[in-house]
This record gives C-alpha cells, sequence and structure tokens, in this order.
C-alpha cells in the first residue's frame, strides 16, 4: 500500500521522498503514514473503503470553506485509494488528558481547552451543517432510527451476548423500540460528527483542530457532546462534565433558542445510547477481533453509566434495558477483565528507516542498538534469511556476544518492567535496531520476548517492521 502513496507525494511535492513511517492504527481499518522530503511532511492515507474517503474529502473541502480547522486534503489518488492530508502532529486532546491523570488532576487549562472546543462544536453543528451536502455520508445521511437499532444491536451481539449477560431478546427488543421513538422526535436537522471524542481533536501550534469526521451525518446537537463528555478513557470528573454541559448550553444559545429542560432531557438519553454503543466496540474490537487495549476502556463505561443511571430520572420507561445495564454494571467477569496488563511493546526495525513510532503515545522506552554484532547478513547463504530462521539463530547463538548484549538488554530493562507493573503503568516499548531489520534486530527481539512472557505477566506485542513492510509491497 506504500508504493501508491509514495508516487501521490513525489507527484504532488515534486522531490523525491527521504522517508515513510507507519503511523499509529486506530479503531478502523484505515493506514496513516508519515512522509518526508527534503523540504515537505505530509500524512499519507491508505483506506480501501473510496465512499468513505469521498465522505472525509468532501466535508473537509467543505469545513475550509467554512473557516474550520481541519486538516487540508493536499493531494488524492481514489483510484489507488490514497490521498495526503497536512500533518498536524502527534497532540491530541487524549495525550493531555493522560498526562493530567499521571498528577491526578483534572487542571483548569484543560477544562480552557474543552471549553475551546466547545465552542467550535455548533459552529460544525449548525453553521456548516446547514448547507453540507449530505448526499455524501456514509454508510447513511441521517442518525435516524436505522442507525440507532444498528448501534443497539451491535451493543446486544459483540457486548452483551460475548460478555455473558443475560436478557429477554424480545423485551429488549421493545425496550430498544421505545427508546428510538424517544430519541427520533429530538431536533436532528444539524450536522452529526458521529465520533467527537478526545483522540479527534488536535493540537498544534496552540490552535485545536478536528479529524475523523468522516461518518458524519444529519442528527441531534446532543450526541456529539455526549460523545466529548462521556469519552470513556478520558475519565472526566463530575464536577467538571457539569460545568462543561452547562457552558455549551450556553454557547448553543448564541447560536439558537434552546429550551434547556428538554435539551437536558434528551441529552441524558443520548448519553445512554452513545455508551451502549461505545461497548459495542470495546465488545467487537476486545472479545472478537482479541484486541486487549479495547477492553481496557470497559471500567470506565461501567462508571459512567453507573453514573448516569443512578443521578438522572430517565424521561421513558425501559423495563427490559434498565436491569440488563445494571446487570452488566455489577458483573463481577466485566470488572475482572477490565484490570489491564502491561503492555511491552517489542519492536525490530532498521536504523535506515529510523526508531518505531510509540503507538502508545507516552515515548520513553529503550532502544537497543545491534549493529555492532556479528552481521549474518554478510553472508550470502543467510542474506535471504531473518532472524526467525534456524540457520541465522544458530549462527547467532554460536556468538558469545550476541548472548552478553542480550543478558544486558534484560538486565536494563526488568527493573522498569517491575517498577511499570507495581504503579499499575500500561505500555513499555522495547526496541532492537540494525543495520536492515532482518537478521540481528529481529533474532533479539524474538529472544527478548521469548523470555520476558515467562517472567512476567505481562502482555507482550512482537513485531518486525522491516519483515512487514515488505509483506505489505
Amino acid at each position: 500500500m506504500t508504493d501508491p502513496i509514495i508516487q501521490l507525494f513525489e507527484s504532488w511535492s515534486g522531490e523525491t521522498i527521504k522517508t515513510i513511517e507507519p503511523m499509529p492504527r486506530s479503531g478502523s481499518d484505515r493506514v496513516y503514514f508519515r512522509l518526508k522530503s527534503k523540504t515537505k511532511q505530509v500524512v499519507g492515507v491508505y483506506n480501501a473503503d473510496n465512499k468513505e474517503n469521498k465522505a472525509f474529502i468532501g466535508f473537509t473541502n467543505h469545513f475550509i470553506r467554512k473557516g474550520l480547522n481541519v486538516p487540508a486534503v493536499l493531494a488524492e489518488d481514489l483510484t489507488k485509494s490514497v490521498y495526503l492530508l497536512e500533518d498536524l502532529g502527534d497532540t491530541t486532546l487524549f495525550n493531555l488528558i493522560q498526562l493530567e491523570s499521571e498528577r491526578s488532576r483534572f487542571s483548569d487549562t484543560l477544562i480552557q481547552l474543552y471549553k475551546k472546543v466547545l465552542t467550535e462544536l455548533p459552529k460544525f453543528q449548525i453553521h456548516a451543517g446547514k448547507d453540507l451536502d449530505y448526499s455524501l455520508c456514509y454508510p447513511r445521511s441521517k442518525f435516524d432510527r436505522q442507525s440507532m437499532m444498528w448501534d443497539l444491536n451491535y451493543f446486544k451481539y459483540y457486548f452483551l451476548k460475548l460478555a455473558g449477560i443475560a436478557f429477554d431478546e424480545q423485551a429488549l427488543e421493545d425496550d430498544y423500540q421505545k427508546l428510538t421513538n424517544y430519541l427520533i422526535s429530538a431536533d436532528h436537522e444539524y450536522f452529526l460528527y458521529r465520533d467527537f471524542q478526545s483522540r479527534n481533536i488536535m493540537l498544534k501550534d496552540d490552535e485545536i483542530y478536528f479529524i475523523d469526521y468522516q461518518g458524519g451525518r444529519k442528527g441531534a446537537l446532543q450526541y456529539d457532546l455526549a460523545s466529548l463528555l462521556y469519552d470513556a478513557k478520558a475519565n472526566i470528573p463530575e464536577e467538571v462534565r457539569a460545568e462543561l454541559l452547562g457552558f455549551y448550553v450556553n454557547e448553543l444559545k448564541k447560536h439558537i433558542q434552546v429550551d434547556e429542560v428538554e435539551f437536558r432531557s434528551f441529552f441524558t438519553v443520548f448519553v445512554m445510547i452513545r455508551i451502549m454503543q461505545a461497548m459495542g466496540t470495546y465488545g467487537f474490537r476486545g472479545f472478537y477481533e482479541k484486541k486487549s487495549h479495547f477492553l481496557v476502556s470497559i471500567p470506565y463505561a461501567l462508571r459512567n453509566m453507573d453514573y448516569l443511571l443512578s443521578n438522572n430520572e430517565l424521561p421513558i420507561e425501559l423495563p427490559t434495558l434498565i436491569p440488563v445495564l445494571r446487570q452488566m454494571i455489577s458483573s463481577e467477569k466485566l470488572k475482572a477483565i477490565g484490570k489491564p496488563k502491561l503492555k511491552i511493546s517489542v519492536n525490530s526495525f532498521s536504523f535506515r528507516r529510523g526508531v518505531p513510532v510509540d503507538e502508545s503515545g507516552h515515548g520513553g522506552g529503550f532502544v537497543f542498538d545491534c549493529r555492532a554484532l556479528p552481521n549474518p547478513g554478510r553472508l550470502d547463504q543467510y542474506k535471504e534469511l531473518t532472524g526467525m530462521d534456524k540457520e541465522v539463530i544458530d549462527f547467532l547463538e554460536k556468538e558469545p556476544e550476541v548472548f552478553t548484549f542480550l543478558q544486558n538488554c534484560l538486565q536494563l530493562t526488568e527493573s522498569s518492567i517491575k517498577n511499570y507493573i507495581s504503579r499499575s503503568f500500561n505500555n513499555l516499548t522495547v526496541n532492537f535496531g540494525c543495520t536492515g531489520g532482518q537478521h540481528r534486530s529481529v533474532f533479539l527481539a524474538e529472544q527478548f520476548s521469548e523470555i520476558v512472557r515467562s517472567r512476567f505477566d505481562v502482555d507482550v506485542v512482537l513485531r518486525h517492521r522491516e519483515q512487514e513492510m515488505r509483506k505489505t509491497k
């Protein structure tokens, strides 16, 4: 997938590419790369779903015309499902929240950033939404009854069933109908961003930018506010949520007339369906696709749902759904699943293409330079092999320097691993680099991972970057 992105970049820039680096993956199937030449740096995107690409590009151009801060689309070739975006850097609102959480606080600075975001939100919803081409929307042009039922059934089949929560299917379906009947009665002639959460809000040069709105459609104002304020891992304190809700309502009154009692009544129920939709995602990605980092969000979502049900009077009766949600909240199984292990990301790489991106967003970790070790890649019989092949393994295991190097790496990292486990940290990155990222670094990453798994109760995620890149070409 990198070849058409490189071709598009060089055609657009008029310069030869110097580096192309994969960027951290999100919950979608889109793949992002950072490309650099002598004077230019951009983000390249590959997405096989061209209907989604057309929605994103069309929305972007419209938002820019409206003066909203979104990344410019610099070039596109949808015949090859690729396009180039302005590079906004790596700092998201969620990154800042994580830094604050390490200090056990939600600072005034962070609250002011949220207020800046909430000042911009009505500009997307109301002003940009007025003359937006909603025919671009994908998969649907409205957050209508069908869209709501998709989300509710997603929650039912990918979360409730996979989590072992018992329910009466027909009775639950009846409550779903009551729930959607109520929600579609809200005014829904506005742009609904759909995934308006802290990971999709970026900061660059003291400005706020917005990304990942390709799922946008017509809908109610309350949904995006619910997405932002009840973003699970953002873990916004309840008193701050209340302050931000009041702030948004006052901002909204600058643009349209607002019946505040009615708005807040609808908001409570939109929070409920948004949390259910998010938990469907955690179930699909976590339980079904076995991506354990999605499971970490479950305890936060459970706490949000518990607070919502315990502190708000719902405007409709849901005699089956509410007990199901309370059963979910009290599930010991879910509480146990939600406890995260330390994830150790072990990577092999070539120094020619730089150190791998830290996908956790925390930075730090270890980088071990294997280039001083004996190199089997210089011998013809090993050139087409990797550090996973027996012949290369046998070669390197006979070299005393390799064993000493590995032991030193383990000794250096073990104190951090023990410390991170004791402090309930989530991520640690350990990188092994050599000249080509094929023999020595691959061998050492494999050996290191095997030993760490045997010594600690951690999740080890092993990647051989250069080998992965070869397979995608």
